[in-house]
């Protein structure tokens, strides 16, 4: 059986990506800050296999831990999806230091770390799969979000350069690029009053939200065998939110037809 390892995964995409690996067949390995052990259950109800690691991903102690435990349980880890990650809304003039630091060490330095230790049992079996979970905002800049803006740009570099690095050596890395989603982080960045629902409707393309489950899709497929020639993307999943260049009047009359 192979193995999978979601980071982020008590909430969220790293939810729906974890269930969704375990329904695939993988035996999964659940890590996050916060409680896991409710989840692990519901999974195993299912008959699934999944385990969960609690800790966090800004300690290089921590992720050595995880990549020795896996290691010792299950030799390597076929896929690592690095979905973990924070937000921070402030105008640059008054992102401190302190927010900035928190916000690369759990966006940006723990994946570097994480696809580090799992890309070393990779290289050795000469075969794996890394999937970061990059934004929209890695793609474009978003007012009010220059550390979160920063490190999603960041991790997409890094996606690129561990591709081009690795991937004559059987190791895949590639991002996904996700627009707004109706998550739990989702709800607390809206309850800072800079957007609305119908702000981020009104923008996409296709005039919704994406759930949990779109972004899980699209990583599933970039962490299995059917994506196996593809490699060093960046692949926005936000309902054309990227590609379309209209303002917002000229979209909404779009939809009347």
């Amino acid at each position: 059986m192979k193995t999978a390892v979601v980071t982020g995964a008590a909430q969220g995409v790293g939810l729906a990506t974890a269930q969704m690996l375990a329904r695939s067949g993988y035996h999964v390995v659940l890590t996050d800050r916060q409680p896991l052990d409710p989840l692990v259950d519901r999974l195993r109800e299912e008959g699934l296999s999944a385990e969960g690691i609690n800790g966090d991903i800004a300690s290089a102690d921590f992720i050595a831990e995880l990549a020795a435990c896996v290691a010792a349980s299950d030799g390597a880890a076929d896929v690592l999806v690095n979905n973990a990650g924070i937000s921070c809304i402030a105008p640059a003039e008054t992102t401190s230091l302190e927010q900035w630091q928190t916000v690369m060490a759990v966006n940006l330095q723990g994946p570097f770390l994480l696809s580090q230790a799992f890309g070393r049992q990779m290289l050795a079996r000469g075969s794996g799969s890394i999937v970061n979970v990059a934004s929209i905002a890695g793609l474009g800049g978003v007012i009010h979000r220059a550390a979160y803006n920063a490190s999603k740009h960041g991790l997409i570099g890094l996606t690129r350069t561990l591709a081009a690095e690795w991937g004559g050596r059987g190791v895949r890395v590639n991002a996904v690029c996700p627009g707004w989603i109706k998550t739990e982080m989702d709800v607390a960045d809206q309850g800072s009053g800079s957007y609305s629902d119908q702000d981020i409707i009104n923008r996409v393309p296709m005039a919704r939200f994406a759930s949990p489950e779109d972004i899980a899709s699209a990583i599933v497929f970039l962490a299995g065998e059917s994506s196996g020639f593809i490699n060093g993307v960046s692949l926005p999943v936000d309902g054309g939110w990227h590609g379309d260049a209209s303002w917002d009047a000229l979209r909404i009359k779009a939809r009347s037809g």
